[in-house]
């Protein structure tokens, strides 16, 4: 078994090893992972933090020992805590960062950081204060970072900065938490899930209060919920049909 590290900002991970495939995630800065098949320019890779599994550049990551990859597993959370940050890396170069890029390996990296840092877990009570670093974000698939984010993907973004991990599509993250009975039940921070008229979970957001929903949909915004699901009040209908709502802290 062979173990990698991304020592680049935002990295793509692909569904297929070709650059024209689709691209099902992101491997941001600092995030490592296990190499499960390594070809002569792409690799296959399970990342640590969810067992997401999908397709990277060779030249896009560093190769790692299996000593290395447990220590990085075994460190302490530590995250950019801003919405783009920066490191210093050879010769003072500056490399832009994201938000969430994880901190761990900067030593072996090399590189210098200065930029705010999130070392601890916080309360649920800061998801959605958390999930505002995020509004206005465009809609990308396959996106994790302000610069471009999918719906389940900002989920686990604001999960993982405020120290909870979750599962990267929005069908695996429905199988996470508690289900409640009723809308009337949930708290600022829960997570409510919707399907498509097959019944397939498609579609993930963030619970606030007052029946008012954070989710990305064509950009990261707000809207009202109801029993029947998310109605933009710019369109006058629903947009999206609710299946359950969770909680999972």
């Amino acid at each position: 078994m062979q173990y990698g590290i991304c020592n680049l900002s935002i990295v793509p991970l692909r569904f297929e090893p070709q650059d024209t495939s689709e691209m099902v995630s992101q491997v941001l800065y600092g995030e490592h992972f296990k190499v499960l098949e390594q070809r002569k320019k792409w690799s296959k890779i399970r990342l640590a933090f969810d067992k997401y599994e999908g397709w990277i550049d060779n030249k896009q990551y560093l190769e790692i020992t299996e000593q290395k990859y447990k220590n990085f597993d075994h460190k302490p959370q530590s995250l950019v805590g801003d919405m783009v940050e920066f490191v210093s890396c050879h010769e003072n170069q500056l490399m832009p960062i994201p938000l969430g890029a994880s901190l761990k390996a900067l030593d072996f990296f090399k590189h210098h950081y200065e930029g705010a840092r999130i070392l601890e877990n916080l309360p649920k009570e800061t998801i959605v204060e958390t999930a505002f670093l995020f509004l206005n974000a465009p809609y990308l698939w396959g996106g994790r970072t302000n610069f471009g984010i999918d719906c389940s993907g900002f989920t686990q973004m604001v999960y993982k900065l405020t120290g909870y991990q979750l599962l990267r599509d929005a069908s695996q993250q429905a199988t996470q938490g508690e289900p409640l009975s009723f809308i009337e039940e949930s708290e600022p921070g829960d997570l409510a899930f919707f399907d498509n008229d097959e019944g397939a979970i498609t579609h993930v957001g963030i619970m606030m209060k007052d029946n008012y929903i954070i989710h990305a949909h064509g950009k990261v915004r707000v809207d009202r919920i109801d029993h029947t699901g998310i109605y933009n009040v710019e369109k006058r209908t629903h947009t999206h049909q609710l299946r359950v709502i969770k909680r999972i802290i």
